[in-house]
């Protein structure tokens, strides 16, 4: 059946951890024309959350349970299982989102690009932090700051106790640590941008006592056009550093504070109807604003609302309507690439050239 003339597309998640309970599946279910018909989990506790949240979505033991089920696949799984599963839903014939990082080297990424065109099917990524408030706001203040020289981009946090979980205890074989999970979100953002870059250098450790993923890294990224984009990710920043500080000729943007939209989701909150809805998705209060300006000479800027709803509107567009995704798989490969070269420059501790790829 077309899914242009299905009066809702079914949506099959696999993972109710943290990005599938509280990403996923309240963005699907605020979104008109999705309907989430079943969540993959075999933790008990999780499957009495979904049957408490989405009480019309079966729960399965496993991803293959939902190609009968649904329309569309979502996986949410640990990140060493994006790959597969997401290969495994094309063949099977079902158009697939994949949460952040897509996979964990650009040659697996670009193999399932390749997968998902021959069989003329949509593939997207979560790159939800594209619809982040501050990061919409940069996008419209960019020609106000003229050339930009130096873009600084942090996701910085403080938690001197691990929490557990395969992100932090895993090795590399699990493709955790902060540089795949909140890297994936900076550097999507800058090449978003200042576009490809041609050289990468990056400096990871792991600071904390039980820890195998990298906790603490920096990556610093020289673009094609000129600008330098300098990237922090930490899970032991005891002083947190500003979001963004973006120098141009002209000026300069400087922002403090993450975008509100993940602590509302974490709180219940839904935009656009859903139960628990916050009156002012995404908007930020006025003491958070950035700064335009130069120094002594700066003002405030208002913050664009964020709108992680755009991302699963896009879909239903995609596949209704025959728009592009919300998210290029291309561009998602392009992230991979530049992690990548992020891993090899730290254990060489060496600036990595990143060739031009051609179109």
């Amino acid at each position: 059946m077309s899914l242009s003339d299905a009066p809702e597309i079914r949506v099959g998640l696999a993972g109710f951890g943290p990005a599938g309970s509280f990403f996923h599946a309240p963005l699907i279910a605020a979104t008109p024309g999705l309907r989430l018909t079943a969540v993959v989990t075999r933790d008990p506790a999780r499957a009495e959350r979904v049957r408490a949240d989405h009480p019309g979505a079966d729960v399965v033991p496993a991803a293959q349970a939902l190609w009968d089920r649904c329309d569309l696949v979502v996986i949410a799984t640990p990140n060493r299982t994006h790959v597969p599963l997401a290969a495994e839903a094309l063949k099977a014939g079902l158009p697939v989102v994949v949460d952040k990082p897509l996979a964990g080297t650009a040659a697996e990424a670009r193999d399932l690009v390749r997968l998902a065109r021959d069989h003329g099917l949509m593939l997207t990524v979560f790159q939800n932090r594209r619809w982040d408030g501050d990061f919409l706001t940069l996008r419209r203040l960019l020609p106000e700051l003229g050339e930009v020289h130096r873009f600084e981009s942090r996701f910085e946090r403080w938690r001197p106790a691990p929490k557990g979980g395969w992100r932090e205890s895993g090795g590399p074989e699990e493709i955790g640590g902060t540089l795949y999970d909140l890297g994936s979100h900076l550097v999507d953002q800058a090449l978003r941008l200042f576009g490809p870059v041609s050289h990468v250098y990056a400096e990871t450790d792991v600071r904390r006592a039980g820890v195998r993923g990298d906790d603490d890294a920096f990556v610093a990224l020289t673009h094609r056009n000129g600008t330098r984009s300098h990237l922090w990710m930490s899970a032991v920043a005891a002083n947190l550093g500003p979001r963004f500080r973006v120098l141009g000729s002209r000026a300069s943007y400087v922002k403090w504070g993450l975008d509100p939209q993940e602590e509302r989701l974490r709180a219940g909150g839904r935009p656009g109807g859903g139960s628990g809805e916050e009156a002012g998705w995404g908007a930020e209060p006025s003491e958070r604003w950035g700064t335009l300006g130069v120094e002594g000479d700066a003002r405030p800027v208002r913050t664009e609302p964020g709108t992680y709803q755009r991302f699963y509107e896009g879909v239903v567009a995609c596949l209704r309507d025959g728009a592009a995704p919300p998210v290029e798989p291309d561009d998602a490969a392009e992230t991979i690439a530049v992690l990548e070269a992020a891993v090899l420059s730290a254990a060489r501790g060496q600036v990595v050239p990143l060739p031009q790829r051609e179109e």
